[in-house]
């Protein structure tokens, strides 16, 4: 009886060792540091697609992770001491949930915790990491290849608009890639002889403003080179354009799903969604310098028939059959 009571004590022990490594690995929580250029509402469906990524690879929140959300509301001034913010809660990973300000304002505020980026422009170009290969430091995630864009979302509204002559760009100068965005439309406006009016908006104060220059300039259609402002500010963006029966070019779907036109670019819930696996792999002991940088593969292109039929407009066939969704 003694041998035996020493053969079953000696196997209850040695199952519940790695059961209770398990519990004690369960117990743990991490925490993920979420910083937005955006307002909760206009960040909402990014948001989304970042906490399903999670959710997928056994995450919940209060369980085995804890996420600090900060929000600038669309000020770019506000990032930087956000981030620093973050980095004295002494966060395991540190989402960029921006563009490449977003980015800067994290590699600012910390050289050690491990930084994902979401949706930035060039990487290499803009200083955050070595290679796509191999990053190099603490910065990994994802490009967006946005800036290659510009010329074909120009092509893209002239379908739909064979005769347009004029078309009024409103962007931010306070993010350099807008910059580029607007050189490349430029560029693809002289191919198509068509004239473009820039539009400078870098506050949400300068919205009314330059709403009525872009009347008193007699802007035919107008494309949004999206950023923390117009993100923030999209449904008045849109609530403009309905009104002047503005045809809309979007970099994103989201504000074709609010009323906009159309829209051609990366689909920023799937982003996010796969950002939750660059996060997942950090807090499993990944090294941020050794993660290859992600880029898209597929752009989506997005049109509103509903917004099409209120603004007298027909869409041609082939453009609808390339689309990959289409909102009636």
């Amino acid at each position: 009886m003694d041998r035996r009571r020493f053969l079953l004590t000696s196997l209850a022990g040695a199952l519940a060792a790695p059961l209770a490594a398990g519990a004690q690995a369960a117990g743990k929580v991490s925490r993920i540091g979420y910083l937005s250029p955006l307002s909760p509402a206009a960040d909402a469906t990014r948001r989304e697609g970042f906490q399903q990524g999670l959710e997928r690879l056994g995450y919940r929140e209060g369980q085995n992770i804890a996420i600090e959300y900060r929000w600038a509301e669309g000020k770019l001034d506000r990032q930087d001491d956000l981030a620093a913010e973050l980095v004295r809660l002494k966060i395991d990973v540190l989402l960029a949930a921006g563009g490449n300000h977003t980015v800067r304002a994290a590699k600012k505020a910390t050289a050690s915790i491990p930084i994902v980026m979401t949706v930035a422009d060039d990487s290499v170009a803009s200083g955050f990491v070595a290679s796509l290969a191999r990053p190099g430091g603490n910065i990994t995630g994802l490009n967006t290849q946005t800036v290659d864009l510009a010329a074909k979302r120009l092509e893209l509204l002239r379908e739909v608009l064979p005769s347009i002559h004029r078309v009024a760009v409103l962007w931010n100068p306070a993010v350099p890639e807008r910059a580029i965005d607007l050189k490349n439309t430029q560029v693809a406006a002289r191919t198509l002889h068509v004239e473009i009016q820039s539009v400078e908006v870098r506050r949400p104060e300068d919205l009314d403003d330059k709403f009525m220059a872009m009347v008193k300039g007699r802007a035919e259609a107008l494309v949004i080179l999206a950023d923390p402002v117009s993100n923030t500010h999209r449904a008045k963006i849109i609530e403009f354009a309905t009104k002047k029966r503005l045809p809309t070019m979007f970099t994103q779907s989201l504000p074709v799903d609010a009323g906009g036109l159309v829209s051609y670019g990366t689909n920023y819930e799937a982003l996010f969604r796969r950002a939750a696996g660059y996060v997942d792999r950090i807090l499993k002991g990944a090294n941020p310098a050794d993660m290859p940088i992600e880029q898209p593969t597929k752009f989506e292109l997005v049109v509103n028939l509903k917004t099409a039929k209120a603004l007298g407009l027909t869409i041609p066939t082939s453009l609808l059959q390339r689309a990959d969704q289409v909102i009636e």
